[in-house]
């Protein structure tokens, strides 16, 4: 398969594109690093992103991050960045990358633990995630062409618990092996509008 990973470079993204890359030509993407640069918040960015590839047979999102903070203080402004990003950022890859996207294909977007159990000061992300569930929900309905959409939801992996642990208080660390077979089902398995969760 020919697959467009975008956030590649990333914590979960890297070890993700290490596992496919052996079966499948892996095309990373991102902001700043990658094979391909493409500004997810950005529609016009996704468009040209898609149209140098001209195909693909699977698009993973592990890009996209949330504000953290105090509720009380907590404003519009603050929400912004994970609203364009993680979420209406994999929203438009859907909208826009399902047009370029194979007969059978399939799209696998990141939400997270937040959505169902939120840390302290971590509302905004929550909203977040939790809208992208719902979206894939509904598009799995909506795709044609025996397309397929999924969503995993991982807890906090292991592989940043020294820099993201300190939100998490009473997180369990969870495995980057067990995360990476999320999506490795979602890629190379037949679900279809699944949130697939690895919280432990």
């Amino acid at each position: 398969m020919k697959i467009i990973l975008i956030g590649g470079h990333g914590t979960i993204g890297k070890t993700v594109a290490a596992a496919l890359a052996p079966r499948h030509e892996v095309i990373t993407a991102g902001r700043s690093s990658g094979d391909i640069r493409v500004d997810i918040t950005s529609e016009a960015s996704i468009e040209d992103m898609f149209k140098a590839l001209k195909t693909v047979d699977a698009c993973i999102c592990t890009a996209g991050t949330g504000y953290y903070g105090d509720f009380g203080t907590m404003r519009q402004q603050h929400m912004t960045a994970g609203i364009q990003g993680k979420l209406m950022g994999q929203v438009n890859l859907v909208l826009i990358g399902k047009d370029y996207l194979t007969e059978g294909g399939s799209f696998t977007l990141t939400s997270g633990v937040a959505a169902e159990q939120p840390a302290k000061n971590g509302t905004c992300v929550a909203m977040v995630n939790g809208a992208v569930n719902s979206f894939v929900l509904g598009a799995s309905q909506e795709l044609k062409r025996d397309q397929r959409i999924n969503a995993v939801s991982p807890g906090l992996v292991e592989d940043s618990g020294a820099r993201y642990g300190a939100l998490f208080p009473g997180y369990n660390l969870v495995p980057m092996q067990k995360v990476v077979n999320a999506y490795l089902l979602s890629v190379e398995g037949a679900v279809n509008g699944r949130i697939i969760k690895v919280y432990e």
